[in-house]
């Protein structure tokens, strides 16, 4: 699996800002189409405990990911329940095994073992930005939800 930067994340991202709301509905439902089970995953009731915002913003993140996926790589394989459920589960014990206090600091050893930098860190930075922020999109209980959301889809995406 080739190497997703921060330039093609960038470019899905511009891309997507300059979409109308047709173009955007249409790229949600060609991700829908290619991974049925992410997204359904990713409409399930495991993320709940979320804010509204919140799921619209892991919905979102989750698309840029896969965009940029597939913009460096070309089609993906369909993901499974099993390939998803095994990879959150792996990403919840790297983060119960992870003795830092603050939540960035939770995430290094995500960047040990990882050929994805550049999309784990545009996780990362998308969950932590305005972590300081009492008006921030993402909540401090909705930041480890959503990174790890991402993180999975991009583990079992990028898998060889």
């Amino acid at each position: 699996m080739k190497f997703v930067s921060e330039a093609d994340i960038d470019a899905v991202i511009e891309a997507l800002e300059n979409c109308s709301d047709d173009q955007y509905e249409a790229r949600m439902e060609a991700f829908a189409e290619a991974q049925p089970v992410i997204v359904a995953w990713l409409f399930s009731e495991q993320f709940d405990l979320l804010t509204e915002d919140e799921k619209g913003f892991v919905q979102y993140l989750c698309l840029i990911a896969w965009s940029a996926i597939v913009r460096v790589n070309g089609p993906v394989e369909p993901a499974s329940e099993d390939q998803i459920g095994l990879a959150e589960e792996k990403n919840y014990e790297v983060l119960e095994l992870t003795a830092a206090k603050k939540f960035r600091d939770r995430l290094t050893p995500f960047f040990d073992n990882t050929d994805q930098e550049d999309l784990l860190a545009f996780a990362e930075d998308a969950v932590c930005e305005d972590e300081d922020d009492p008006e921030s999109l993402v909540t401090k209980d909705g930041r480890e939800p959503i990174f790890v959301a991402v993180k999975a889809m991009v583990d079992v995406l990028t898998a060889d």
